[in-house]
């Protein structure tokens, strides 16, 4: 799975503005022609990541290449089932990301549209926001 390698605090704080408007940040189409561009906000889960990330891999194949524009780096605890109140924070569950609205997920660099418009139907599938194919014209 994707995590980090190294972190600062092993245990970060939650946060509380999730409900921002558009993002400033990551909105532009570096590499590829193609990119899977977010149209909610919310926080991606590492397994979630992955599973469309390699969903588009297996569909592409050898036709393309892809890039990966997130990284979860943040930390979500959670407590075991059953456990009573206090006693500190819980372990570590999990690594996730905030995707705001307007944050490019995936880039891909393909020359077969068909095949790239059906890759990113079926990651955003796997995915638990609203998504928008652009191309590198349009953005």
């Amino acid at each position: 799975m994707l995590q980090p390698k190294k972190l600062k605090h092993r245990k970060w704080m939650k946060g509380r503005r999730l409900k921002r408007s558009f993002t400033s940040s990551n909105i532009d189409l570096n590499f590829g022609n193609y990119a899977l561009k977010s149209l909610e906000s919310k926080y991606l889960k590492d397994k979630q990541i992955e599973a469309a990330y390699k969903e588009i891999k297996r569909i592409l194949s050898k036709k393309g290449r892809v890039w990966l524009k997130i990284f979860p780096h943040l930390t979500r605890t959670k407590k075991s089932e059953g456990v009573r109140m206090g006693g500190g924070k819980g372990d570590i569950d999990h690594y996730a990301t905030l995707v705001r609205p307007g944050t490019i997920i995936f880039e891909v660099d393909s020359r077969d549209e068909n095949l790239t418009l059906e890759a990113f139907r079926s990651a955003s599938c796997k995915l638990p926001i609203k998504t928008k194919v652009i191309k590198k014209d349009e953005s």
